[in-house]
């Protein structure tokens, strides 16, 4: 497929790239920042202007789109964003977020592509960034647990999740919101695992959980690979909790009194990606305790 990325640069999109390039897709990078995949085009957009977005979807990526009958996009892949809070104003965050979405959104739809996955966040469930200890309602956390933010990021991507939703009801195409966990990426679990097995409740505000780059990517490819879904939201996790201690203890320690929906594996995943196995077969293959534990 050809798919236009955006935000491809960034600590996400490049492994989403990398990997969405392995399997054959002709992808173009949309950043602010360059970041040269070897063999992907790079064009310098801003989001936030409506003429640049609709221009560059439609107009070609590179000199090697000049040899070749002119080709539109298949899929939309839009991973751009301010990526959390403390990085600018709040009110900014907001403003880029979710303008830089309708812009995606509005151009992909007009210019009739049909695949649009949309990167929304964990912090929509409102625990990440929020003041104080927030717990969720329950466990394992899944899509159809009430997302109430009280932040300026998290609030962006509920707003964009609703923009989606809304542009998929107009068009009928296939629009999927990727409830993103922590986005880890290989390079960083040494740094991480001896903190995550000795201090667990460093993790709770990301619920227990992570995503692994790469498998990240491979999430992003089921959803090109899958159609005839309409408009769906996936959390996207792997299948391990990311901490050392066993599930009864998290519970025990952080969790009392938080209703189980269902019985959990010793180290089972408390952000809870089963919507997105059986829907998409999403199938996560990397993770972090085989790692050594000392960084």
């Amino acid at each position: 497929m050809r798919v236009f990325f955006t935000g491809g640069s960034g600590k996400a999109g490049k492994h989403a790239i990398a990997h969405l390039a392995e399997q054959g897709h002709q992808v173009t990078n949309i950043d602010l920042t360059p970041h040269r995949h070897p063999g992907v085009p790079f064009l310098k957009v801003d989001l936030t202007d409506g003429h640049q977005v609709f221009n560059a979807m439609a107009s070609p990526a590179s000199g090697d789109d000049l040899d070749r009958e002119p080709a539109r996009y298949d899929a939309v892949v839009h991973f751009a964003a301010i990526p959390s809070m403390f990085l600018t104003a709040d009110n900014e965050t907001y403003r880029v977020n979710v303008l830089s979405t309708y812009n995606v959104l509005d151009a992909a739809t007009k210019l009739g592509i049909r695949k649009i996955i949309v990167a929304s966040s964990e912090t929509t469930y409102g625990v990440c960034f929020a003041q104080g200890e927030v717990r969720p309602d329950y466990i394992p956390v899944d899509e159809e647990h009430p997302t109430v933010p009280q932040d300026s990021y998290a609030m962006s991507k509920v707003v964009n999740e609703v923009t989606a939703r809304s542009f998929q009801a107009r068009t009928g195409f296939d629009i999927y919101a990727l409830r993103i966990n922590n986005v880890i990426e290989p390079h960083e679990y040494l740094t991480y695992s001896k903190a995550w097995r000795e201090t667990p409740e460093v993790r709770r505000r990301n619920i227990f959980a992570y995503i692994d780059a790469r498998d990240l990517g491979h999430m992003v490819d089921r959803c090109l690979k899958t159609d005839g879904l309409g408009y769906q939201v996936f959390n996207v996790s792997n299948d391990d909790s990311s901490v050392g201690i066993p599930t009864a203890e998290v519970i025990e320690r952080f969790y009392k009194g938080i209703p189980v929906k269902r019985p959990l594996g010793e180290h089972e995943t408390f952000y809870c990606n089963a919507k997105a196995k059986r829907l998409l077969n999403y199938a996560p293959s990397h993770g972090w305790r085989d790692l050594p534990s000392k960084p």
